[in-house]
C-alpha cells in the first residue's frame, strides 16, 4: 500500500487533522486580515475597508462568514448616521496568541530568506 493511500485511509477513519480544520475556518487571506485588524478593537465597516483594502463585497462576505463561525460579532448603532461595528468574540480573541506566535515565527524565519 502506498503511503498516499495509507494516509488517505487513516484520515478517513480519524477525520481531518485539527490543524487543517482550523485553517479551513480562519485560513483565507481575507479572514486572516480582518481577524488580525480586529485585534486592535472594535471597527466600523468603512474603517475595516480602508485598513484591509478589501472591496465592499469581499469584506461584507468575509464578515458574514466570520459571524457565522462565531469569530466576529456585529453591532448596529441606529443613531444618525447608522453605523455598523464589528468586534472579536471570545472565540476570535482566543486567536490573538496564535497571531503573536505566527508573527514571531515570521520574524525569525521569513526575514532570513532562502538558504
Amino acid at each position: 500500500m502506498s503511503s498516499e493511500v495509507f494516509s488517505d485511509a487513516v484520515e478517513d477513519e480519524a477525520g481531518p487533522c485539527a490543524v487543517v480544520e482550523s485553517l479551513e475556518q480562519i485560513g483565507s487571506r481575507w479572514r486572516l486580515v480582518v481577524l488580525h485588524e480586529l485585534q486592535n478593537g472594535e471597527r466600523r465597516f468603512n474603517e475595516l475597508k480602508r485598513a484591509t483594502d478589501a472591496s465592499s463585497r469581499t469584506l461584507s462576505r468575509v464578515l458574514d462568514d466570520l459571524q457565522e463561525t462565531d469569530f466576529v460579532q456585529r453591532r448596529l448603532e441606529e443613531d444618525a448616521p447608522v453605523a455598523t461595528y464589528y468586534t472579536l468574540t471570545p472565540k476570535g480573541h482566543s486567536l490573538c496568541p496564535v497571531f503573536d506566535e505566527i508573527e514571531d515565527w515570521a520574524d525569525e524565519w521569513l526575514a532570513q530568506g532562502p538558504e
